[in-house]
């Protein structure tokens, strides 16, 4: 069993937590329902969808609303520092939280009380608190995009927004990116680096690189990033090696976009509708 921690932009939503199912594109936990959009809904429908065709119970989840207070967040970091010792998955995955070096580092805590350690895999803000906090190494896979990766390599930045800019978001720079956010402690074992090629890469340089199906009008379109977390979370929790998690989730990922025949006016439900073929043709299923 795995579970996916993370925020929905709602200002009533209460902290929930439970197992999640997808239905009519909406993602229902403990009697309530979410729509699909970015950000957290989309990477647990994406990988509610995978578990569907692997034959996998479904995704846990811990959600509250945050709209940016910081209040949902903080309702989540303190039951995880209190519960997660009592939990058992073998994979976790944190999303979108408000960063909080602090309640960042009782989570770790937290994890360390449980009986097996899970892979642990973070993206978006909890990604920024871990590297704030000198934590990353603590991590099984991080999966920044590339404005994301340049704060991890810029190892004076304590935040997002004071990225040095001679540090440059371009997709040139990448490989020097990776190397420098090993270098200086900054990285997950892996390092999943979404972009218009997406790169596997750990301390050692890049492991491999997946750029086709590649499809333009996908770049206007929010939340491919959280699908990719999605599937790879759950190709993770199905016991494929990560490296072959990495590169597959990655495959799936585009081609489930090219499948959806994107325009501007496409939606990232329209993407996670094609998950299921996708996968069966990346995997072979």
């Amino acid at each position: 069993m795995f579970a996916i921690v993370g925020t929905v932009p709602k200002a009533n939503f209460p902290l929930v937590f439970g197992p999640v199912t997808l239905k009519d594109e909406e993602i229902l936990i403990e009697g309530r329902s979410v729509s699909v959009n970015r950000g957290t809904t989309a990477l647990l429908a994406a990988a509610a969808r995978t578990t569907e065709v692997l034959g996998l119970e479904p995704p846990w989840a811990y959600l509250a609303g945050d709209i940016g207070l910081g209040d949902g967040s903080r309702l989540l970091y303190a039951h995880l520092t209190e519960n997660l010792g009592q939990t058992a998955f073998s994979t976790l995955t944190f999303h979108y939280l408000q960063p909080d070096v602090d309640w960042h580092n009782r989570v770790l805590f937290a994890v360390e009380e449980m009986k097996q350690r899970p892979i642990l895999i973070a993206d978006a803000g909890f990604m920024y608190a871990a590297k704030m906090g000198g934590q990353a190494g603590s991590y099984d896979l991080f999966t920044p995009d590339i404005g994301e990766l340049a704060f991890l390599a810029d190892e004076e930045a304590p935040h997002p927004f004071y990225t040095r800019g001679f540090i440059l978001h371009e997709e040139a720079k990448v490989p020097e990116l990776i190397s420098r956010a090993y270098d200086h402690d900054n990285a997950a074992r892996y390092l999943l680096v979404k972009g218009n090629v997406d790169l596997l890469a750990d301390q050692n340089g890049i492991l491999g690189a997946v750029d086709y199906p590649k499809e333009e009008a996908l770049e206007a379109i929010g939340g491919t990033g959280d699908t990719l977390t999605g599937l790879v979370t759950s190709l993770i929790a199905s016991g494929l090696p990560m490296d072959q998690a990495a590169l597959a989730a990655s495959r799936a990922n585009r081609l489930a976009g090219q499948l959806s025949r994107p325009t501007p006016a496409t939606s990232i439900k329209d993407i996670i509708r094609h998950i299921p073929t996708a996968l069966k043709e990346v995997l072979f299923l």
